[in-house]
């Protein structure tokens, strides 16, 4: 069997292709010979799988020193010193001229500065004059004061906000495959309805929806909630706090936020009672899915996301609701939360082709109010929900 073969869902030649004559537009622009991305997860590190298609994993780094003029460079967890020389002919590390690892761990401090010696290396051998880097506040520490150190007569720039917009604007096979991810949350969601019940542990629950999301195809995710007896708010948290067992009466909000088939991230936020949902928790529901729908009016090309977020406190505020201090819309891709935020520090604007994730939410002692579903930007505004799954509060 060929690695190729092992891949479920892959990015088509095209794709790649097309996101690749795109980044050297922008680096001819800036007139740079290199941009280097890093990412140590497949959570937020979605530079390297976007130039790739292959994620980071698992803390380990991956840096991609992707060149003007020429193939691509990798250096990524391995043996000492190695050296893989693909020419651009391997099927799977696609547009790659060359591999290069060393093993290195962020746990061990020594080591970070590994990665960045052989990047130093590979650059210089190529004579580079201007050195773009993207994301460069996320680079590990030791890594990026290395390769500065290393740089330190060649001119270095900010890409960030032009590999950002690039990823932004979703491709129609990117689309496509979006559309997938959303199927198979609904299809995850229907199935912790099904086997929900009185006696198990949150984390039950959660780790049969992770088990059917992965058999659907999803590689990676998050699966938040942690029950409460109704009447007592049932909020988002992770699996060092899914010890509960629920019982008749209890109620639980649930995030499911994993990618899907070929990488692609969405997300979608329900509430489960076991049993009659309160009357307050009825109100919560329909004043967040309100607040959805007053956002989405609002999500035209154009529109600055500054200003829909302060439109967003505004009619909460309104309603005797409390604005919102984290965040509650953003864009998604490859990385769970991509830019824009729909937040007041954001100067993107929207603009057609993008995927929002819009998630209105509140909370008070008795509830956690809150609503998650994706739409992608159409030439004048969101198109149809891309989950199907009801909006309401399930009563099982």
């Amino acid at each position: 069997m060929s690695t190729q073969e092992r891949i479920p869902v892959r990015i088509s030649d095209a794709e790649l292709s097309r996101r690749w004559a795109a980044m050297r537009v922008a680096m001819k622009r800036h007139d740079i010979d290199v941009v280097i991305v890093q990412a140590t997860n497949d959570w937020l590190g979605g530079n390297v799988k976007w130039l790739t298609d292959i994620p980071a994993n698992n803390g380990y780094p991956r840096t991609v020193l992707f060149y003007a003029d020429d193939l691509m460079t990798v250096i990524e967890m391995g043996v000492f010193d190695g050296r893989r020389s693909l020419k651009g002919e391997d099927p799977v590390h696609r547009g790659v001229g060359t591999i290069l690892t060393t093993p290195s761990f962020p746990s061990i401090d020594y080591t970070v500065r590994y990665d960045a010696d052989l990047a130093v290396r590979d650059l210089l051998a190529r004579n580079v004059r201007r050195v773009g880097l993207a994301n460069a506040n996320g680079f590990l520490a030791g890594f990026s004061d290395t390769l500065r150190d290393g740089l330190a007569n060649i001119e270095i720039i900010d890409v960030t906000a032009d590999i950002d917009g690039l990823k932004a604007i979703k491709s129609e096979e990117e689309q496509g495959l979006i559309r997938r991810t959303a199927a198979l949350q609904d299809e995850v969601f229907a199935h912790v309805c099904r086997v929900i019940r009185p006696g198990l542990r949150d984390i039950d629950i959660t780790s049969a929806a992770q088990m059917k999301a992965q058999q659907l195809g999803s590689e990676q995710g998050i699966f938040l909630g942690a029950s409460a007896k109704i009447g007592i708010r049932s909020p988002f948290m992770g699996r060092h706090f899914q010890g509960r067992t629920l019982a008749e009466g209890d109620h639980l909000s649930l995030l499911i936020e994993v990618n899907g088939p070929g990488g692609f991230f969405c997300e979608i936020a329900r509430t489960l009672a076991l049993g009659k949902a309160s009357a307050e928790l009825y109100d919560g529901f329909a004043a967040v899915k309100a607040a959805q729908e007053h956002t989405l009016s609002l999500l035209k090309p154009g529109i600055s996301a500054q200003s829909i977020a302060a439109a967003h406190d505004d009619y909460m505020t309104a309603r005797g609701l409390p604005p919102e201090v984290r965040l509650y819309a953003h864009s998604q891709g490859y990385d769970m939360v991509e830019r824009p935020l729909i937040r007041r520090d954001e100067t993107m604007a929207v603009a057609s082709g993008m995927n929002l994730a819009v998630h209105p939410g509140y909370e008070t002692e008795a509830i956690f109010a809150v609503i998650c579903d994706n739409y992608i930007i159409g030439p004048e505004g969101p198109g149809a929900c891309l989950h199907r799954t009801e909006k309401r509060i399930f009563e099982l």
